[in-house]
């Protein structure tokens, strides 16, 4: 089994309504947008004819919804990994956009103390190695097929930088996981040989809050 090939697709889930532009993160009630049902779809004919084996995603909503057009075309159900959900933030539920955010409060600055761990929610250590376990997972499940595994912009981002051996610290204006994008982790046996990234339903702002 050491040279069978495997893929893991970490698919960002598509864009939600969010009216009010707040940090969302692990919120419950944010749904997908029309626009993010479309990009669900537009990811689902993206992974046609691929021999998917597996479709887990985040117990958020966004995901679940994400996952569905894919699992339909598969005949799968949507398994649900808790470690797939969004990173936790102490600024969830408030705006924090440049300039009219959340952040111009001296009250939020404690929080900022240390932006290499961070200070101001999950450790960056700790999502990579809780996604590297679902990623794991996912593989073993798919052994010699190919996965779906359906989540968010900052862990998967984070997860990926870890296993290209850069620092998790990072601009998040440089991200490259578009809404509905997918960083695809190509194993032989359980070795990671390659790192893909495609866009299937085009390129977004990664600085879009709550995203």
């Amino acid at each position: 089994m050491t040279d069978v090939k495997t893929v893991v697709h970490f698919l960002r889930h598509g864009e939600v309504h969010n009216p009010d532009g707040i940090l969302y993160g692990r919120l419950p009630g944010y749904r997908l947008s029309d626009r993010g049902e479309q990009q669900a779809k537009i990811v689902a004919e993206f992974l046609s004819g691929r021999d998917i084996a597996y479709v887990v995603a985040s117990p958020l909503q966004r995901a679940q919804q994400t996952a569905m057009p894919i699992s339909a075309m598969c005949r799968l159900d949507v398994a649900t990994d808790e470690r797939l959900i969004e990173a936790d933030n102490r600024f969830e539920g408030l705006k924090v956009s440049v300039g009219d955010g959340a952040l111009r409060s001296p009250v939020h600055w404690p929080k900022l103390w240390n932006p290499l761990r961070p200070s101001w929610g999950e450790p960056y250590l700790e999502i990579a190695h809780r996604m590297l376990g679902a990623a794991h997972r996912a593989r073993a499940a798919a052994a010699g097929r190919e996965a779906v595994c359906v989540s968010h912009q900052l862990p998967i981002w984070t997860l990926r930088r870890f296993l290209e051996g850069k620092p998790m610290w990072h601009d998040p204006r440089r991200r490259q996981c578009s809404l509905a994008s997918l960083t695809s982790l190509v194993f032989r046996g359980e070795e990671l040989v390659r790192i893909a990234y495609v866009e299937p339903a085009g390129g977004t702002d990664p600085k879009v809050t709550g995203a």
